[in-house]
């Protein structure tokens, strides 16, 4: 009874629907659908009728051999579903939902077959290079464009901001917990971690690329002391660091605090039994700091340190393998994973200068070896861009979709991410809507491949602002040119031009880049 009262009531519904429906049509129309309603309730009720008497009967001969009344019902829409006045019924309940679709459908459509026209070609995203289709100008093309990036390009990384400060304050949760359980030992001093890389920056190439990583500065432990010394076997403008640990006296410092051992001048018996081992026999090759013995020290402590930070509750942790730095994925209870990274370097006395233990995997290095890192003063560079610019600047959407259509690897995601460095210097970005900043974009490039010249961006360059401290002799340094290779290379300025080729061919194939607009742009391969 149940079933039966409960497809009246839906059959019931769709008739109201279909009667709402019908005022929009014509008198005719409705006429016509009024005397299908009518004949269809009458044939509904008579059917739900003859399905009441025979699932009455059915269920009285099935009552007597049941043994338990939990199984009633089950027998009574068995019965139900032998009927073939069941399934009439549900064919005539597929028929006027069908029906009731077509009508809202009907009623819904424009009057005009262009109108319907015009709305596909709005939702078409990408345009196949053979397509010959008339342009659209004005706003349209620049609203075919928002849309791409809104959807293809923007969705992945709406919660950047708010997801960066959830994983730097994970971290820097993880790195006081480290300080308190080292404090009297003699192992580096962690501080707290800088948010470097495009999440921090404002951008991200591609969903699977969002990988938030920190820096967590290094500091001597007591009775050590860093120097940098700089690795000349190294090949310009790539600029590597060996970073040689010296121990210090510290007699002066035992006879006010009493607690520490002078490393240099205690006998080595007595520092083995009264003191914590240097970190000279930790963590160092020889007399200098190593990077996969550092990191190892980290991801084994960051395991275990895990139960007791509070995010521990949120959060599952999956320790991920690296010789160089700390990888890990944390996953909540919904399946939403955070890819975070920590690399760990020494500051370059008081500069956003660093060497880091971060390296491109492609690139053997040795574990003492210890590259240049720049990023700490490539994000104060983008926040002081994003103080400075209107809050409808397009410089990092321009940044974003060109390394998101490129599909690009490490090597020219930088250049790119130079290129418009030294564009957001050179000029003003202000009211500079989408295309004409990609074809700024584009221009600059254009002139560094006919060059062959790309200076990096911190050495020898009078625009970068005050707010970033470098050391002195970047500012009198020659500037670095990052193409270097292309002009040693015939291959490799051949395969920077397929590539700057590519970026092009597929600008040009996002609705609202004219189709022309890079003619003139590409390379000859000189």
């Amino acid at each position: 009874m149940a079933a039966i009262k409960f497809f009246a009531l839906v059959v019931q519904s769709i008739i109201q629907l279909l009667q709402m429906v019908g005022v929009e049509l014509d008198e005719a129309m409705r006429e016509r659908m009024q005397q299908r309603e009518e004949m269809l309730s009458r044939e509904m009720t008579r059917l739900l009728q003859e399905l009441e008497q025979s699932t009455r009967e059915q269920s009285t001969q099935e009552q007597s051999t049941q043994e338990q009344s939990g199984f009633a019902w089950g027998a009574l829409l068995f019965a139900a579903l032998q009927q073939w006045q069941f399934w009439a019924i549900a064919g005539a309940l597929v028929l006027l939902f069908g029906l009731c679709w077509w009508l809202k459908k009907r009623s819904c459509e424009p009057d005009s077959s262009s109108d319907e026209e015009s709305s596909s070609s709005d939702r078409e995203q990408v345009v196949e290079e053979e397509e010959e289709e008339e342009e659209e100008g004005g706003n349209g093309d620049v609203y075919d464009l928002q849309r791409f990036y809104d959807e293809h390009i923007q969705s992945p990384v709406q919660n950047l901001a708010t997801e960066c400060k959830e994983v730097k304050l994970l971290v820097d949760h993880f790195i006081l917990v480290m300080e308190k359980l080292f404090s009297k030992s003699f192992f580096p001093v962690l501080q707290s971690a800088i948010g470097v890389g495009s999440a921090f920056e404002g951008w991200s190439p591609r969903e699977e690329d969002i990988i938030y990583r920190l820096l967590v500065p290094l500091k001597s432990p007591q009775g050590h002391v860093f120097h940098l010394v700089q690795d000349t076997a190294g090949e310009m403008p790539a600029r590597d660091f060996c970073i040689h640990v010296d121990l210090v006296c510290t007699c002066l410092n035992e006879q006010l605090a009493g607690e520490m051992l002078c490393f240099l001048h205690c006998p080595e018996e007595e520092l083995s039994r009264k003191q914590e081992p240097s970190l000279l026999r930790t963590l160092c090759t020889g007399s200098y700091l190593d990077v996969q013995k550092t990191a190892h020290w980290l991801q084994d402590w960051l395991k275990d340190v895990w139960v007791v930070l509070p995010q521990s509750r949120k959060y599952r942790l999956t320790v991920l393998p690296s010789s160089r730095s700390c990888k890990f994925q944390v996953t909540n209870g919904n399946n939403r994973s955070l890819w975070i990274e920590m690399i760990f370097g020494v500051q370059q006395r008081d500069s956003d200068i660093f060497v880091s233990s971060r390296t491109l995997d492609t690139i053997f290095t040795p574990s003492i070896v210890w590259p240049e890192s720049y990023t700490v003063a490539e994000v104060k560079f983008f926040r002081h861009v994003a103080s400075h610019a209107p809050q409808d600047s397009v410089h990092l959407k321009c940044l974003q979709l060109c390394a998101r259509i490129l599909m690009c690897r490490g090597s020219s995601t930088y250049a790119l991410k130079t290129a418009v460095m030294h564009l957001l210097t050179l000029s003003r970005w202000g009211s500079v809507s989408f295309v004409p900043g990609l074809l700024r974009i584009m221009r600059y490039l254009h002139h560094c491949l006919e060059e062959k010249r790309l200076n990096h961006f911190f050495f020898g360059n009078e625009n970068v602002p005050e707010e970033i401290i470098l050391p002195p002799a970047f500012q009198t340094a020659d500037p670095l040119n990052l193409f270097q290779h292309l002009a040693q290379d015939p291959d490799a300025h051949a395969e920077a031009v397929r590539e700057f080729m590519k970026l092009g061919d597929r600008l040009a194939r996002v609705r609202g880049v004219p189709r022309d607009a890079f003619a003139g742009l590409i390379p000859d391969g000189r």
